[in-house]
């Protein structure tokens, strides 16, 4: 009985190392393939900040004690929206027309209240 013992695998010779590179392809190769660069994520729609006052004014009192009075709908956010005053303004505003008699609750709830127009 004869055995053959190959270090070679059967089906032909091993490949061949490839040439050594030179700096320059190192460096080509390193900067032609890879990611790239990251992708850079958009900070969507800023929104402008509003300048609302603190206090009232003369003109904004008197638009307060004219006109919010004769809407159907008033809350401290559309007082805010409509004489641009910050919201606790607004609140203590609602709670000043309250007691002068101009507007009536129509619903209290800690987060949101509703009012109303007096009907005189």
């Amino acid at each position: 009985l004869v055995l053959r013992v190959s270090t070679q695998p059967h089906w032909g010779a091993m490949p061949k190392a490839a040439a050594p590179k030179s700096k320059e392809q190192k460096a080509k190769a390193a900067t032609s393939g890879g990611k790239g660069k990251k992708k850079k994520w958009s900070k969507g729609k800023v929104k402008e900040k509003l300048q609302n006052l603190v206090l009232f004014d003369k003109n904004t009192y008197e638009k307060l004690l004219s006109d919010i009075p004769k809407n159907k709908l008033i809350t401290p956010s559309i007082v805010s929206e409509k004489l641009k005053v910050n919201g606790s303004l607004a609140r203590k505003a609602v709670k000043e027309l309250i007691a002068k008699g101009l507007t009536r609750v129509v619903s209290h709830h800690h987060a949101q209240s509703i009012y109303t127009r007096s009907s005189h």
